[in-house]
């Protein structure tokens, strides 16, 4: 990977956790405290969720963000658990959508409880998030998540609509996991700035950084589907592919393959099943395509640390830089 635009920087993931510590307890806590409901599945599936181990990686990034921009208040730990509970939300309809029974290594909540309660409970935390949102009562603030989650919402109708096509361009993928994934990451640091009072052009850079960050991480998120195991990523190796789900090293493989593992690659995301997988992994190895998916992500973490340079320096700007290498560097 080429130099950060950044300055080296003495942060690695564990050392961002320890900077942002504070306040995420404040928000741990938060979520915690607004999860509460006198209806007991609610607790029980939304505890299984929140509680399954995550890193909580977009409230940290709005709490740094708040943080690098100069804010001295409370409210970023609001807006923190907003921001959660809209990407649990969006998690318990994914798992329900992709028919998936692991996650994070565990048991998904629609494994347990079934598709209905999982559906119903990520609406519940999408409703708690609009009522954690509208006790800020800052139209900018709103109207900023309003766009976000409706955004997510369309991304997610793309992913569905891409599940079994073969014929999904990169371009399509990009806005698709722009959509889906990376707004959320750019809303997060740009309420960041919001908050902190920025100038617009610096507000603006926060929203660049996150949604550089978010492409950043899903492609290589995409890429681990084909490095990894349950071990470490939570899933197993061809998970997305045998969900249908076109992602970038099947994209750039498919540009190469020769005529069997063409057939072999498309056979699997229109109809499923991993019958042919040593054929679809090896077309991914010779074309190249897990060097090109690996390089692209990079692209985007590289970008992600220019546009932090609109900030001033500070530990926290350091740290989102350091976020941008973990996004691209993980094995997990």
């Amino acid at each position: 990977m080429s130099v950060p635009a950044d300055a080296a920087h003495p942060f690695d993931f564990a050392a961002v956790r320890e900077l942002a510590a504070n306040d995420m307890a404040a928000v741990d806590a938060l979520i915690r405290h607004r999860l509460s409901s006198d209806v007991v599945l609610i607790n029980q599936i939304a505890e299984h969720i929140i509680g399954g181990g995550g890193k909580r990686l977009r409230p940290m990034l709005h709490v740094l963000a708040a943080r690098a921009a100069g804010y001295r208040g409370e409210d970023h730990a609001k807006l923190a658990a907003v921001i959660e509970f809209i990407h649990t939300s969006t998690l318990l309809h994914d798992d329900v959508v992709d028919e998936s029974d692991l996650r994070r290594g565990r048991s998904t909540a629609n494994a347990v409880w079934g598709n209905a309660a999982s559906v119903l409970v990520g609406d519940f935390l999408y409703s708690r998030a609009f009522q954690l949102m509208v006790e800020l009562d800052q139209m900018p603030i709103m109207r900023i998540l309003a766009d976000t989650t409706n955004t997510i919402a369309a991304g997610e109708v793309m992913q569905l609509l891409n599940i079994g096509n073969a014929d999904v361009n990169e371009q399509t993928y990009l806005q698709t996991i722009e959509r889906k994934t990376a707004v959320l990451f750019a809303a997060a640091t740009e309420l960041g700035g919001v908050l902190g009072g920025l100038p617009d052009d610096q507000v603006k850079a926060l929203r660049t950084y996150g949604m550089e960050l978010g492409y950043a991480f899903q492609i290589a998120d995409d890429l681990l589907d084909y490095i990894s195991d349950a071990d470490t990523l939570g899933k197993n190796i061809g998970d997305d592919l045998a969900e249908g789900k076109p992602t970038l090293p099947l994209i750039f493989a498919l540009e190469k393959a020769s005529p069997d593992q063409s057939a072999a690659i498309r056979q699997a995301i229109e109809h499923g099943g991993l019958e042919h997988m040593d054929t679809i992994l090896a077309a991914i190895r010779e074309s190249g395509a897990l060097e090109r998916t690996s390089g692209a992500a990079q692209a985007h973490a590289q970008r992600a640390h220019e546009a932090l340079l609109a900030l001033a320096d500070s530990p926290q700007r350091q740290a989102l830089a350091a976020l941008a290498d973990y996004a691209v560097e993980r094995t997990f």
